[in-house]
């Protein structure tokens, strides 16, 4: 846990959480978490179009949240570090937890 706020980039917290705050994007992000995936794979996996996909692909991939690889005419993508997997499964237990305990609205 980190004891001084002021020692946190609170710029790049901002910038990772904004980029996790779109279904899709996290969807993507489960979807490329277990093996490289191409922009058509992806695309025929989830049943989103393929602008929607590449557009919520080069988010990812400028919040360095996936890496990319280019193998002849195809791209793919994958998830840049396992423990965006962690940090998601962390958030999870975390709202479910938020959400049992409210009383009300």
């Amino acid at each position: 846990m980190v004891e001084n706020f002021n020692e946190m980039n609170l710029q790049t917290l901002v910038y990772l959480a904004k980029c996790l705050a779109d279904e899709n994007r996290l969807r993507i992000l489960f979807c490329v978490s277990k093996e490289k995936k191409s922009v058509s794979t992806i695309v025929e996996e989830l049943q989103l179009s393929q602008p929607l996909i590449s557009h919520h692909l080069k988010e990812l991939k400028r919040s360095l949240l996936v890496t990319v690889e280019r193998s002849g005419p195809f791209v793919y993508y994958e998830l840049s570090d396992e423990r965006i997997l962690s940090i998601l499964g962390k958030l999870n237990e975390l709202g479910d937890d938020l959400l049992k305990a409210r009383v009300s609205f």
